[in-house]
């Protein structure tokens, strides 16, 4: 029997369980566009190793603490290459030491009650000394796309 090493195809059950997350996880990371969709439908649908490194560097980058948007930006950003190191990395690593100190995550912050008596929350981001991002989570997902954009940005100036 092959090992998760020199496998090359799963079915749904057996990735899953190769990534440790359930088999409905990954079909809604496949729906949320986390995961491209398999090539096959039905019962012989099978999952490569691509699907495998992108779950496991979805797990790594959960256990940063980043929520799916984030995660679904940090995906795109990265080469098959970097996709890889990050899923072979430890889950609770923080990632490569940058120049200057690593953007902490976001801060979920409840507004204060508006007049209209509805509540929004807050995400919030340190960029740099000074400098705050400030998301709310009623946002679209084209504004999200544009605040995890910005912040990447920052990051990368900052790693130079």
């Amino acid at each position: 029997m092959s090992t998760t090493n020199t496998r090359k195809e799963w079915k749904l059950t057996e990735l899953a369980e190769a990534a440790g997350v359930s088999p409905r996880t990954v079909r809604y990371y496949v729906q949320r566009g986390l995961l491209p969709a398999p090539p096959f439908k039905g019962p012989d649908t099978v999952y490569g190793e691509d699907h495998l490194v992108r779950l496991k560097a979805i797990r790594v980058l959960q256990a940063r603490f980043l929520p799916l948007d984030a995660i679904q930006v940090e995906l795109a950003r990265l080469g098959p290459d970097e996709l890889k190191a990050l899923a072979e990395s430890e889950p609770t690593a923080p990632p490569a030491a940058p120049a200057s100190p690593p953007l902490p995550g976001p801060v979920k912050a409840v507004a204060p009650p508006s007049p209209s008596s509805t509540v929004t929350s807050w995400q919030r981001w340190e960029l740099a000394p000074g400098l705050e991002l400030h998301l709310a989570d009623t946002a679209d997902a084209k504004t999200r796309a544009l605040a995890e954009r910005v912040r990447a940005l920052i990051q990368e100036s900052q790693e130079r």
